[in-house]
């Protein structure tokens, strides 16, 4: 660590960001040696997918509103069924907003968490916790593996008890923080970086991202709209404004459906049943749409 972390009170805002700067650049290079374990959880992801697993974050604190973060915007993103992506959190909903004293030291309440979602065989379980040590997210992978769902840890620490715990350790050594004990900072950043990278590497894989577009995602809000109809002109058929909107409507206003209709000339009906076919990945429905005509 940079020596001027021992003196922060007495620097420049210009030095404080440099200093800042300088710490985040440190958690890109220990993010990116850590990718051979990233890509392990991706694949365990991309596996159980197919089954109906479930891709859930655990964590309390800083580490569980990250994941509460990524699991959030899976849905509109990648266009994931609700409950197929999800944050168990110590302290359930309230501690999203404010921190929830004492939350995180119950082991009984990690272990009950995990039952209370039914884990089990198919789902992958990635637990978040900078020290390792946290007894609720400890305990809630520990309970995880009895269950045989695949377990990831996501920690700052090696041979902690969340990284022996884990059939997958992803250790990001990001070393000290600028402000002794605030893992919202270098650790907290790493941990975005690790759920970024599972989420959406998987997705792509699975089908969800043709190209750089988002061809699932969801229409829930007139931005999200406007981009569905952006996506249909590009990748449909060089449709104008109107009718692209046209045929959004004409399909339920389900972008996946959509995209198949225009590019394979077939109803709602027989788009939606090759999507279900290809488990919504668009471009492998389309596939199946050539081998059917």
């Amino acid at each position: 660590m940079n020596g001027n972390a021992e003196r922060l009170h007495e620097l420049s805002t210009a030095e404080l960001l440099a200093l800042l700067q300088q710490a985040d650049a440190e958690v890109l290079a220990a993010a990116y040696a850590a990718s051979p374990q990233i890509e392990l959880a991706v694949d365990a992801v991309v596996a159980s997918w197919p089954r109906g697993g479930r891709l859930m974050y655990v964590g309390a604190g800083t580490s569980g509103r990250i994941g509460a973060l990524d699991a959030a915007e899976c849905c509109p993103t990648f266009g994931i069924d609700e409950g197929r992506v999800r944050a168990l959190v110590a302290g359930g909903v309230e501690a999203l907003a404010r921190a929830v004293e004492g939350a995180e030291d119950s082991e009984r309440v990690g272990r009950e968490t995990i039952a209370a979602a039914a884990v089990s065989n198919v789902d992958v379980i990635v637990a978040l916790s900078a020290s390792g040590a946290t007894p609720f997210t400890c305990a809630a992978l520990e309970e995880a593996a009895t269950r045989h769902a695949t377990t990831v840890a996501v920690t700052c620490t090696a041979d902690s008890r969340l990284a022996r715990a884990a059939a997958i350790p992803v250790v990001v050594a990001v070393g000290g923080e600028i402000i002794e004990g605030s893992t919202r900072l270098k650790a907290g950043t790493a941990q975005k970086l690790v759920c970024n990278a599972i989420s959406t590497v998987s997705f792509i894989r699975l089908g969800r991202v043709w190209g750089r577009h988002m061809v699932a995602v969801r229409t829930s809000s007139e931005k999200l709209r406007r981009r569905a109809v952006s996506i249909l002109q590009e990748l449909g058929g060089c449709m104008d404004d109107g009718a692209a909107r046209s045929l959004l409507a004409a399909a339920g206003d389900d972008l996946p459906t959509a995209l198949v209709m225009a590019r394979s000339g077939v109803d709602r009906e027989t788009a939606r049943g090759l999507l279900q076919r290809a488990r919504g990945d668009v471009h492998r429905a389309l596939l199946l749409a050539g081998e059917a005509s």
